[in-house]
């Protein structure tokens, strides 16, 4: 039961006592009341008869960090409201909804962490200055998808000047690959280049043999993300962060395979990253998993990042086993006596061990 109508009945009730009892002086306060009562509720009901509220987002999805543009749009209805305020969770503070017309306002939020965002419906609030009466209207919800920021991978301390780093200007991580050309040698076939064929093998067994060169997904570097039992929830952040932004560094030097938790295969992002837009809202989604990923599928040439969130942060097996020229260790977590190759949204990595990328059959 609204105020109003309580106004209202209370002047009606003063009204019938001042009539009961021959009092003149309660019928002043009860016609009061009651016009007091009547007045506010129809003065906000025709307020927000024909007013209206609108929330449009310039884009349903954004970047971790980066300012998301939000329109709001009020309109007025038959009446200016008597008072009121548009209620946007979105704001720490409400905005007045006086006004003779309608009424826009650009606001621009930011997300400090990705995954889906609920944002509950915009309330634009009308009522009397005494709070007698009060009429909500609600804007429509609105579902955001944040996704992991990209970061420039950084060099460490003395590897800006060379060694296995990532280097501010260049290739260094992503070179490695493209180095690992040989897989094996097998018998030379009648009409292959002359250029493929291994003279030192010719020369020592004084058989034909050619280099075999393997597929240009197989040299690319493969990023791995392992979600298994993360530090903390702001430790998985940091590891989906510098997944997706070794990821899109190396796609722009040559092109790089992602493997996510759950995949059996890694999946091709080419430099011009047309499957990279999935891929983005994939890792925005990323939660803690319980197994981890196929290490079967890291038989490759291409150097290996695995990027881990893991408390205890340590060379998985697949990794060891792995027969890549390069493989890297990218963690949230210090790893104490072994020097950091170079650094990415926040987490660092650490070369691990060095393994020949050139496998001869004599």
């Amino acid at each position: 039961m609204s105020r109003a109508f309580l106004a209202a009945l209370f002047g009606l009730l003063l009204t019938l006592t001042a009539a009961a009892f021959d009092s003149a002086s309660l019928y002043v306060p009860g016609a009061a009341f009651i016009l007091l009562g009547v007045g506010a509720a129809s003065w906000v009901s025709l307020a927000a008869h024909g007013a209206g509220l609108s929330r449009r987002l310039d884009a349903r999805a954004v970047e971790e960090e980066q300012p998301l543009p939000v329109h709001l749009e009020v309109q007025r209805g038959v009446l200016p409201p008597p008072g009121g305020e548009v209620v946007e969770p979105l704001l720490e503070h409400p905005l007045p909804a006086l006004g003779q017309g309608a009424r826009r306002v650009r606001i621009e939020v930011r997300f400090a962490r990705r995954g889906r965002r609920w944002l509950e419906p915009t309330r634009l609030q009308i009522r009397d200055p005494l709070g007698l009466a009060e009429r909500n209207l609600y804007a429509d919800p609105a579902e955001i998808l944040v996704l992991p920021r990209i970061e420039s991978p950084t060099a460490v301390g003395d590897r800006a000047s060379g060694g296995h780093g990532v280097q501010t200007d260049g290739s260094a991580l992503a070179v490695q690959g493209a180095e690992l050309e040989l897989d094996s040698l097998r018998p030379y076939r009648e009409g292959a280049p002359a250029s493929r064929i291994h003279w030192p093998t010719v020369a020592r067994s004084g058989v034909m043999m050619e280099r075999r060169l393997v597929a240009d997904a197989d040299s690319r570097p493969l990023v791995v993300l392992d979600s298994r039992r993360p530090a903390s929830e702001e430790a998985l952040d940091a590891a989906v962060r510098a997944a997706a932004s070794l990821t899109v560094y190396l796609a722009r030097t040559g092109g790089c395979s992602l493997l996510l938790p759950g995949d059996r295969r890694p999946t091709e992002v080419d430099p011009e990253l047309r499957s990279w837009p999935q891929q983005h809202v994939r890792l925005a989604l990323i939660e803690a998993a319980d197994s981890a990923p196929f290490a079967g599928r890291l038989e490759r040439l291409g150097a290996i990042v695995w990027v881990t969130a893991m408390a205890a942060a340590a060379p998985p097996p697949g990794l060891a086993r792995a027969a890549a020229g390069a493989r890297y260790l990218v963690t949230p977590v210090e790893i104490e006596g072994r020097p950091a190759s170079f650094a990415v949204a926040g987490c660092t990595a650490y070369r691990i061990g060095a393994r020949a990328g050139r496998r001869a059959a004599a």
